[in-house]
């Protein structure tokens, strides 16, 4: 319970301001992009996180910080050198205002996925998802939470195998994807993965 009202609390005190960028710009400069994240923000495969629709703030968060090295992120790998923070701002204002993904739970992880997403693991201290990423799975933009729903399973599972292992860590001083992924076993990790899927 501790856990799930810090969490709330940092979401009120978390706001953090980017540069809006030109979605028209960004359109352009998105074509690299395409092999990996589709058309219009949209991946094609589950290894790739899809885009569309996520927030403009926390899609910029991220590029800022694999570009700078602070998120590694192999298949980036120079990608972003040459692109300024207007450019990046630019790329993060056109995915956001693309269609998001929208996906389907497998019927027997509903139950699991559900409760984790809602309610935590109490037994185990973890906080309600909803906390952070909204009871729709549509995130906090002011406070750089990103929406999840519609993302990719598998996507969503190698994201909190490497919160746990500290692989990724730029989840801030309050380490709170860290804290949340540590004690989730993989049957918790891909339950409440299948649930976020199926969100609208």
């Amino acid at each position: 319970m501790k856990k799930i009202i810090m969490f709330a609390v940092l979401a009120l005190l978390a706001p953090m301001t980017y540069a809006e960028g030109n979605a028209a710009k960004g359109k352009d400069l998105a074509g690299t992009c395409l092999a990996c994240h589709g058309e219009v923000g949209n991946s094609p495969a589950p290894s790739f996180p899809n885009l569309a629709g996520q927030h403009a703030s926390y899609l910029l968060k991220q590029l800022i910080e694999i570009q700078n090295g602070k998120r590694e992120v192999l298949t980036m790998t120079g990608i972003l050198d040459n692109l300024s923070e207007s450019d990046l701002s630019d790329l993060a204002a056109y995915y956001a205002g693309q269609p998001r993904n929208q996906g389907a739970a497998k019927e027997g992880l509903v139950e699991l996925g559900e409760a984790i997403y809602r309610a935590g693991i109490p037994r185990k201290d973890i906080a309600a998802c909803t906390a952070c990423h909204s009871p729709t799975g549509n995130g906090n933009g002011p406070a750089v939470f990103p929406a999840l729903a519609g993302q990719w399973p598998e996507y969503i599972v190698a994201q909190l195998k490497n919160f746990q292992t500290g692989v990724r860590h730029n989840d801030g001083d309050s380490k709170m994807m860290r804290t949340t992924a540590m004690d989730m076993n993989e049957k918790e990790m891909t339950a409440v993965a299948s649930y976020l899927y199926g969100l609208k």
